[in-house]
């Protein structure tokens, strides 16, 4: 993702929106040329230090009216987060510059090009140097500022399958820098609804789920700006989520974003009708570690004639929905859901309470980790226990008797 100085958007305080930098197709279609143009630097640019590749980006713009520096940092960022450079890791650079400039110190001053006032020429001191060190001057000038930034050298380069992905992940970009300043984040969706929700989850998003209509869902995310605590790190997680939320189909999102010293407030619109390309496969990743271990333990066959269906249903309480991590369906008509608790924040724990406590009417079976429990000694519902995973025998036991629907 983008710093906040590489973020562009103009901001319409008569209307209280923001409107982030955005490559347009009509507007910007030249731009194709420059992506390609950037993507072959980075392509045949192994080897070449940081600041070289930058350098050579910006010489792609130079006679650009329409390219502020700002978004030429922001393409050069992403060019870098899709690339591996060579770091100096242990130090090496500092103490080789300590060594080289203690022996060239004591040459000083040095010139290109003897002359009757000074007798000592660079090159002359650079080939004592790197004798005395046993290597050649341009293997000991490569490696003298390994540990700056700008002399890393690139190693790999991933890249963006093509020009136009690149300026797709461009727009996306800007719009996350925009989120970082978020203080609340309001979503609708219909049939991706539990994408949604996984990829929030993923997010460390804390949400409430409210249904509005006939298959239509509000997910609200608190900010930074919540009553709970004053930090970038919920505008920063709603950045990271956008792509995912990008990938469905059938939404809309309103975020409330905080802007300047001043704090002024200023609204983000957008829905899945505008275009914005994510670059995410669909979603298969777990929210915890304990939750894909468990769900790799279980396997896709059935236990004791349950099957274990990850986010498998959506429970209702008046306006308010929840999903649980896991369903266990038994073949005889039973449906179990189970929920892990794990520990993350007091914030999640209250919120995560707060929710099960609205749901205690459902038969609700909760895996909790010890550290949490401790924390919530009052979760209401049936209730396991777990150190470090949540074991097998101890579900299958709290399942038996209910393998049967419940009359009713």
């Amino acid at each position: 993702m983008l710093v906040r100085e590489q973020a562009i958007a103009d901001y319409d305080f008569d209307a209280g929106r923001i409107v982030p930098d955005r490559l347009t197709q009509p507007a910007h279609r030249h731009y194709l040329q420059y992506a390609e143009q950037m993507l072959r630097v980075y392509r045949n640019g192994v080897d070449k230090t940081r600041r070289d590749l930058h350098r050579a980006v910006e010489a792609i713009f130079a006679n650009e009216e329409d390219c502020p520096a700002r978004r030429i940092d922001a393409f050069c960022k992403l060019l870098d987060d899709v690339s591996a450079f060579d770091r100096d890791r242990r130090g090496q650079a500092a103490k080789l510059r300590r060594e080289v400039f203690r022996m060239a110190g004591k040459k000083h001053p040095l010139v290109k090009k003897a002359d009757r006032l000074f007798e000592t020429e660079e090159a002359q001191v650079k080939a004592e140097i790197a004798g005395r060190l046993g290597r050649t001057w341009e293997e000991i000038d490569r490696h003298l500022f390994a540990d700056v930034i700008d002399f890393h050298r690139l190693v790999r380069f991933d890249g963006y399958p093509d020009a136009r992905a690149l300026l797709s992940r461009y727009n996306v970009a800007q719009v996350q820098a925009a989120l970082y300043g978020a203080v609340s984040m309001t979503v609708w969706a219909r049939e991706d609804l539990k994408i949604v929700l996984r990829y929030a989850k993923l997010a460390r998003l804390m949400h409430t789920i409210l249904r509005v209509g006939d298959g239509q869902y509000q997910i609200r995310f608190d900010g930074p700006a919540s009553v709970m605590r004053q930090t970038r790190r919920y505008g920063v997680n709603m950045a990271r989520f956008l792509p995912a939320l990008i990938a469905c189909q059938n939404w809309r999102m309103h975020a409330r974003i905080r802007t300047g010293r001043r704090g002024w407030m200023l609204s983000l619109d957008l829905t899945s009708e505008d275009g914005l390309q994510s670059h995410l496969p669909s979603p298969d990743d777990f929210d915890s570690q304990v939750e894909e271990a468990f769900a790799k333990k279980w396997g896709d066959g059935p236990r004791e004639g349950w099957t274990l269906v990850r986010e498998g249903e959506i429970l209702h309480h008046g306006q308010k929905t929840f999903v649980p991590d896991f369903v266990f369906q038994h073949e005889d008509g039973g449906a179990v859901p189970m929920e892990i608790v794990g520990f993350w924040t007091p914030e999640y724990l209250q919120a995560k309470l707060q929710t099960l406590r609205s749901f205690q009417d459902h038969e609700i079976l909760l895996a909790v980790a010890q550290t949490a429990g401790e924390q919530l000694p009052d979760l209401p519902g049936e209730m396991i226990t777990y150190k470090t995973a949540v074991l097998i025998k101890d579900v299958l036991e709290r399942l038996k008797g209910k393998e049967r629907p419940i009359p009713g």
